[in-house]
């Protein structure tokens, strides 16, 4: 398989993510009729992006507890055993084991998601946003990323049936990142 070149302008090199410029969303069905969104404000990863995609990696780690749904006894729910279980699971992860360039600029990242001590493989759809200059007056690179993924996969299986038929929660969850990276040092 042949490497796919990256970006113009893009430099090899340790990147780690700006928390300041940085997102990871979610968002579920909720009875069926709307949606729920809400983000994690507790967020890391660090990447190391070689000669091609396919030569580039990145970890990542979130941690649950921060999530903000505007709703603080929605929070606390999510924070509790009945889901994320943050006392025993504090941490979730990903890591990367396979970037594949497509055409350059629109890419997919496949890699191992951790979450409630549950790993399963998943692939990020991703888009690089472009290269420009921070603050810092250093490259940054910029990215977003989406998959779905089903929370019964990663044991987080709480539920109210619905007199109307169907559940409180839906499976589906659709996470959305906005990435921004920063040189490493």
């Amino acid at each position: 398989m042949a490497n796919t070149p990256l970006p113009q302008g893009v430099p090899s090199g340790d990147w780690v993510l700006d928390p300041a410029h940085s997102e990871a969303n979610f968002s579920v069905r909720h009875a069926g009729i709307s949606r729920v969104r809400g983000a994690f404000t507790d967020i890391d990863a660090e990447a190391v992006i070689g000669d091609s995609f396919e030569t580039s990696s990145i970890n990542a780690e979130i941690k649950p507890a921060s999530v903000h749904t505007r709703n603080e006894g929605r929070d606390e729910h999510l924070r509790s055993a009945d889901f994320f279980d943050v006392e025993n699971f504090p941490t979730w992860t990903f890591k990367s084991t396979q970037i594949r360039g497509g055409d350059g600029v629109e890419f997919e990242i496949d890699g191992d998601l951790t979450i409630h001590g549950e790993t399963r493989p998943v692939t990020l759809a991703a888009e690089f946003l472009g290269v420009n200059v921070n603050s810092s007056q250093a490259s940054a690179l910029g990215f977003e990323a989406t998959t779905t993924i089903s929370r019964k996969d990663f044991g987080l299986t709480w539920n109210v049936a619905l007199e109307t038929g169907g559940m409180m929660v839906s499976d589906k969850v659709k996470i959305e990142l906005d990435v921004q990276l920063n040189p490493k040092g």
